[in-house]
């Protein structure tokens, strides 16, 4: 990622509006090579420096497109991934709204106007080698994100993929001999996908929605301490996986789950910052806009972010349909950029758009994220030197 002495930068987390057929996963070359041109350019459009594919090219999932690129797993029915949602301790306290989310086929968008996202979920069993065999769709997402990018430089662009923890739930272990064998293993695998998105020179944004999620899964009942200590191993076994990826390609996102419900337990960011700034990243993109979690900027007063290092907080939110002023996104990232340093901040948003929001709502926040960025341009003074 690049510092810019010219403006505040912008950019997003993955995930934006495009045809039905792409998040279905039946467009074909053509009409995917046309949907993806289209959302490079919609980015451009509102302002968005440093752009994407939207994950069309992954059928919008950014977990669950691993499991067609990686050999040694095989589809069960997802009796474990429903036992783990059912035991969120958000879940047990606020069962009826779930319930009744969940019975409307979707967490998020309620409009209906993107596909149902409860349906279809399935486990993965390992009983083999774990091999990266996604080679093929790989390369074609990078030969269609930079035959988009037309004369916007290929360095300002990038692909997600999936850390290794965020993997490995959902997936169970009957081949190797530890769960930290098969966390390495996924690693080891995930490891050919990263330094192929960055030997094409484009951005690397590793995924990690599940660290922080599963605290008031497995978390609480285990204690912070050991569950510190089971998300610094998976950031280890990550961190192995960019042994070779620059730092300065690399952007982390973390989040704590992208649905839209109450959120009462989320982990504090104060408890997870360390574990955070412990990855090998040049970038750190997590939530700050949505209600649950704004008022943690204040973090910053005392965690001092390390040199050469580069915050991309959230300024507007997938979590409602509510479109932020301009004003308000340019507040939220000054505050950022006067406990960090102007440099040292992009302006993102909380999470993905894509699948979470209406598409008319999705690229109107986008929008305001430019036009919020502008704002706070001019009032942390850049240009005026």
């Amino acid at each position: 990622m690049r510092r810019s002495s010219k403006k505040i930068l912008t950019t997003h987390v993955g995930a934006l509006p495009g045809p039905l057929e792409t998040w279905e996963g039946r467009a074909d070359d053509s009409a995917l090579r046309s949907a993806v041109r289209d959302v490079v350019a919609a980015q451009l459009a509102a302002g968005t420096d440093i752009v994407n594919e939207g994950e069309l090219t992954k059928g919008g999932n950014w977990v669950t497109f691993i499991n067609s690129r990686l050999a040694g797993l095989v589809g069960v029915p997802a009796e474990g991934t429903a036992a783990l949602l059912r035991s969120s301790a958000d879940w047990k306290e606020f069962d009826d709204f779930y319930a009744k989310a969940m019975a409307g086929g979707t967490l998020f968008e309620q409009t209906a106007s993107t596909p149902v996202q409860t349906s279809g979920i399935r486990d993965w069993v390992c009983s083999e080698p774990i091999r990266y065999t996604g080679q093929p769709a790989l390369e074609r997402e990078i030969t269609l994100l930079k035959s988009a990018l037309g004369s916007h430089p290929v360095a300002d662009a990038f692909l997600t993929s999936t850390a290794p923890a965020s993997v490995e739930v959902g997936r169970r272990n009957e081949y190797y001999k530890s769960d930290e064998e098969f966390l390495h293993a996924l690693a080891e695998a995930l490891r050919v996908e990263y330094e192929t998105i960055a030997q094409a020179g484009l951005l690397v944004q590793i995924d990690d929605a599940w660290l922080p999620a599963l605290w008031d899964r497995i978390g609480i009942p285990m204690g912070l301490p050991a569950y510190r200590r089971y998300c610094m191993l998976r950031v280890e076994a990550l961190n192995h996986a960019l042994r070779n990826v620059p730092e300065e390609q690399v952007r982390y996102h973390l989040c704590w789950g992208s649905w839209h419900g109450p959120h009462a337990h989320d982990i504090p960011l104060a408890d997870m910052v360390e574990i955070m700034l412990a990855v090998n990243a040049q970038t750190y993109l997590f939530e700050a806009a949505n209600a649950r979690h704004e008022h943690e900027y204040v973090l910053w007063e005392r965690v001092k972010l390390p040199q050469d290092k580069i915050l991309a907080p959230g300024v507007v939110s997938h979590s409602t349909p509510l479109i932020e002023h301009p004003e308000l996104v340019s507040l939220r990232i000054q505050r950022f950029a006067k406990l960090v340093g102007r440099e040292n901040v992009i302006a993102s948003t909380d999470c993905g758009l894509g699948l979470r929001c209406h598409p008319q709502i999705a690229w109107a926040k986008l929008k305001a994220l430019g036009d919020g960025a502008a704002l706070a341009s001019r009032a942390l003074g850049f240009g005026s030197r």
